[in-house]
Parts: structure tokens; sequence; C-alpha cells
């Protein structure tokens, strides 16, 4: 099921449910937190992706897949595989330069001279995960593992993310939907998401409800805080926080099916569906 938390803003929605849903047993909380990780950490990291990456590097050159790491022998040694210098200045702000001796590849030119389907692996992170995903789902240069992984971040509206971006780089939203699609081949009954449609382009919001929509067919139940409305229209079940903001809000105004608050229209998130759904309002 499908579960939306709707309301104004400052009416309890977050209070509700991280407050009382998200500590319990089976509850899977995605929210917009930083990632916690290296100054290394990027989306191919934190997915797992780049570990098959690795061993078909490694394959392909008869090597061991560990020179492929930038935290390990195959790393810059002059900025150990980040790709940046970082330059403390006494009392000033700390400032970051591009990586003279790799030029931000990170990696030293030994294993720079590797390549699988015409590319080395700094080049590879250099891409796109849809650009990826199209290389790694080639017959020549096919990496099946990475290829589920790639197919999910896809899925969740990232698949512009380059795979070697910096996760410090990465918006609150991207870094939820990054969240979710690590935990799209996880166990977990009940998912709580708070606003994943923030800085997402319509087609995007599409796609991400074909995968909560997807997440549902499997059993399980997806509760999200969302002010979208093609997200509250797609609902099965809405619960409607007010009546207003503050001290005015922290009351469950409305619970049932979005056609059912359309009909009633007593509150102003049915009020406002009930235009979105008449083609009277925009998402």
């Amino acid at each position: 099921m499908l579960t939306v938390v709707t309301g104004v803003a400052g009416s309890g929605k977050s209070s509700l449910i991280h407050g009382h849903l998200s500590p319990m047993d089976g509850v899977v909380t995605l929210d917009q937190s930083p990632i916690k990780g290296s100054r290394r950490s990027n989306p191919a990291t934190y997915t797992g992706a780049l570990e098959p990456i690795r061993k078909a590097f490694a394959k392909a050159g008869g090597v061991k897949p560990g020179l492929f790491s930038a935290s390990s022998e195959g790393a810059c040694p002059v900025c150990d595989g980040a790709g940046v210098i970082d330059t403390q200045l006494g009392f000033m702000e700390t400032v970051t330069t591009v990586c003279e001796a790799c030029q931000g590849r990170r990696y030293n030119d030994e294993v720079l001279a590797y390549r699988l389907g015409g590319y080395n692996i700094a080049e590879v992170l250099a891409m796109s995960v849809d650009e990826a995903l199209a290389l790694f789902s080639a017959k020549e240069t096919r990496v099946t593992a990475a290829v589920k992984i790639l197919t999910h971040l896809h899925k969740a509206g990232l698949g512009y993310l380059r795979l070697g971006q910096p996760m410090t780089t990465l918006s609150g939203g991207e870094r939820q939907r990054l969240k979710l699609a690590v935990h799209l081949g996880q166990d977990g009954d009940v998912l709580v998401l708070d606003e994943p449609t923030v800085g997402l382009h319509l087609a995007d919001v599409e796609a991400l409800l074909e995968l909560l929509g997807h997440l549902v067919s499997t059993g399980r139940t997806d509760v999200v805080i969302e002010h979208h409305q093609a997200v509250r229209g797609h609902a099965d079940w809405i619960i409607d926080m007010g009546l207003g903001a503050g001290r005015e809000g922290g009351q469950v105004v409305f619970t049932g099916t979005p056609a059912q608050l359309v009909e009633s229209a007593s509150t102003l998130t049915g009020q406002y569906l009930a235009r979105y759904v008449a083609g009277g309002a925009q998402a």
C-alpha cells in the first residue's frame, strides 16, 4: 500500500511519522541527511556498483581488482585517490583544487592504461548512470551485477548522476533517492520517505511513482510525506494533517482514499487535490 501523509508545512507530518512509525521494527526510513563516508565516496562506491566494475577491469587486464580502488595501490600518490587537494589557510575556509598530478582522475598512470570497452576506470567514473548502464549492458562489455545496481539508480530518477560524483555535491533529494535505490534489493516491510520528489522533473516524478508502485507490488508498504499533487493522487491511502501549522497543527484531519478526500473537500489538501484532478491545478 502507498500511504501518503499530507498537510501544510508545519502541520506535524514529520513529527507523526518519524516520532511514532520510524522507530518500529521492520521500518526503513530514508531521509535527506548527509551520507557518511570518506571524501572518496561517490554513487559508485556507496551503491556497491564499483565492486563488479573493478572486477571486470581486473579480469580484462589480468591484474588484481584492488588495483582499481582509489583508496589503495591504484590511487594517485599525490591526492591519495581523492582527485583534489585540500589546502588549509589558517582561519580562512579550506581551499579545494584539482590535483595537478592526476588531473582529478584519482588513479595513477599504470591503472589508467587498462581499458574495458575502450574506456579506462576514470572515464567510466566520469560517465552518468545512464551512460554506464548502456556500456555494461552491451554484450561485449556486460557486467550483470553492475547493470542491476545501475538499473535501480535509473529507476530512482538518478540516471543523470555521474558515477564518480562526490557525495558532498548531492542535494538532499538526491541523497534520499540514492538510499532508495540501494534498498530496492533489500528486505523491509515498511519504507518511509520524506518528500522524495524535491528537485525532480515531472518525468522523473512519474518514474518515481512507478518505482513506488513496484515496491508496493512486492508486498511492501510505502509511507511518503509529500506535497506533490501527482504523488497524492496515486496514493492508496491518505493521512492529512492540520488544521494549520505550528500550534494549529498536530491533528489528523482526514484519513481515506484520494477519491474520498476529493469528494469531501473538507481540508485544504482536499480542495487543492480536487482542482488538480479536475485539471485546474498544476502538480
